[in-house]
């Protein structure tokens, strides 16, 4: 598999439930606003989608998430230097596999980890923190294990974060100062 690196080049934060992405998300784009850098954040799509509706997901919720995940983030682009996405169809491809033990084509056509200039796949190495869309707080090993072997499969080499707050953090600022050099400061 190629990499299609988008633009404004785009960070995959990932990891099972309640391991910190959004958390992360928020702490870089916050650094790299410190920097100069005209970072966005894009949240999670599937809190925007179960706002308004029962959290009984389908398959084709998947899907929807899926699509609105990644308008979120072409949404998101305009005078954007750099996305940090909490989260990415990957989550959704996952997510089906588990709950409906299949990924049809239409989501499949969405699936393009390659895309994404630097992935970050956290650690379930944190304290369980329940929320009414997390349902796995024993499987966040078996889950991590799965997004490590999505991304094999994709050839995506994923930064490990993992640790305090800080270091991860701090591990993730590092990546992303390596992956994207053009940015300034960065």
């Amino acid at each position: 598999m190629s990499q299609t690196v988008l633009s404004p080049p785009r960070v995959a934060v990932l990891g099972p439930e309640s391991c910190g992405k959004t958390t992360l998300v928020e702490a870089l784009a916050a650094r790299c606003l410190q920097h100069g850098v005209a970072a966005v954040a894009v949240p999670e799509y599937a809190r925007e989608y179960y706002r308004e509706r029962a959290y009984r997901p389908e398959y084709a919720d998947v899907v929807a998430i899926a699509r609105g995940q990644l308008a979120a983030e072409d949404g998101a682009c305009i005078g954007a230097e750099v996305l940090i996405c909490d989260t990415t169809v990957s989550t959704c491809k996952i997510w089906s596999d588990v709950a409906f033990g299949r990924c049809g084509a239409d989501l499949l056509a969405l699936h393009r980890p390659d895309s994404y200039a630097l992935t970050l796949l956290t650690s379930p190495d944190i304290p369980w923190q329940p929320d009414p869309l997390r349902s796995h707080p024993h499987e966040r090993e078996s889950l991590w294990q799965r997004y490590c072997d999505e991304l094999a499969r994709a050839r995506v080499v994923p930064v490990h974060v993992r640790g305090t707050h800080e270091e991860r953090v701090a591990t993730a600022w590092r990546a992303m100062r390596q992956c994207l050099p053009g940015l300034p400061i960065i």
